[in-house]
């Protein structure tokens, strides 16, 4: 079998096992749903002229969902994997390493696009977000979803190493996710947070993912609202790509295919 044939064998069984794991599932794809769906019956207001609450969190809501479909997802499911044993016996097997991460990739990829189009379609239909007007538009939401995804699919491979336990990964990963959410401006205003707590959330890539969501989505003249006063699409892609080449090198040094007690 060629290595295109290998790696989307692997990617097809990855998202099988994925769409049968009922946790991964809920929580990784209907999880963001709800949130929209409950935010959105609760917070209905102007935050400025012409732009509804709704909006806005819909828009951080495309971005942590590509977060927990890479990081969150992958921190998770990886250690389990490896305290089942299943890396160390995929290690014994004639399949090139690179194969089991193209299964990984292919899967995120896939749910990605999924959760992608289903928080789309609700916001759409019941909150008054704005399809892209503008092929500029669609081609900015097709970047910083790609960096966004591929920033936070290798930061989740790379992650996968700190918890000790398959059975300890929920306890360490979401706790994480879920302050990125807090501070990165996806359940509140980034601009109504105290100004220590921007500053750390300008270090990781959840910012600038929602940021990157919020310029495709709402109307021009929210973007005086931003910090700098502009959406910074140019330090956006910056962050984003150097989150990538972060995200590599610490999986290149720190990915462990044996838990910690079998060396």
């Amino acid at each position: 079998m060629t290595a295109l044939g290998l790696g989307m064998r692997q990617g097809v069984l990855e998202i099988k096992q994925f769409f049968r794991s009922r946790e991964s599932f809920v929580f990784t794809l209907l999880f963001p749903v709800l949130l929209l769906v409950i935010f959105g019956a609760i917070f209905n207001f102007e935050i400025a002229p012409g732009v509804q609450f709704t909006q806005y969190f819909a828009a951080g809501m495309l971005a942590a969902g590509l977060l927990a479909v890479g990081f969150q997802n992958l921190a998770i499911q990886i250690p389990i994997e490896r305290d089942r044993g299943v890396l160390k016996r995929l290690r014994g097997t004639p399949m090139p390493p690179w194969v089991y991460f193209a299964g990984k990739v292919g899967m995120v990829l896939g749910a990605g696009v999924l959760i992608t189009a289903v928080l789309l379609t609700v916001g759409v239909l019941f909150y008054d977000v704005p399809l892209p007007a503008t092929t500029g538009a669609w081609l900015t939401l097709g970047w910083v979803s790609a960096l966004g995804i591929t920033a936070c699919t290798l930061l989740g491979i790379a992650f996968s190493s700190v918890a000790r336990t398959g059975r300890g990964a929920p306890a360490v990963v979401t706790p994480i996710a879920l302050v990125l959410q807090f501070i990165s401006g996806v359940f509140f205003v980034y601009t109504q947070l105290p100004a220590w707590m921007q500053q750390v959330a300008a270090l990781f890539p959840l910012k600038w993912m929602t940021q990157g969501m919020r310029s495709v989505f709402l109307p021009d003249s929210y973007a005086a609202q931003e910090v700098a006063g502009s959406w910074e699409l140019g330090r956006v892609a910056l962050v984003l790509a150097a989150w990538c080449v972060a995200g590599l090198l610490l999986c290149l040094f720190t990915f462990r295919w044996t838990t910690r007690r079998d060396g």
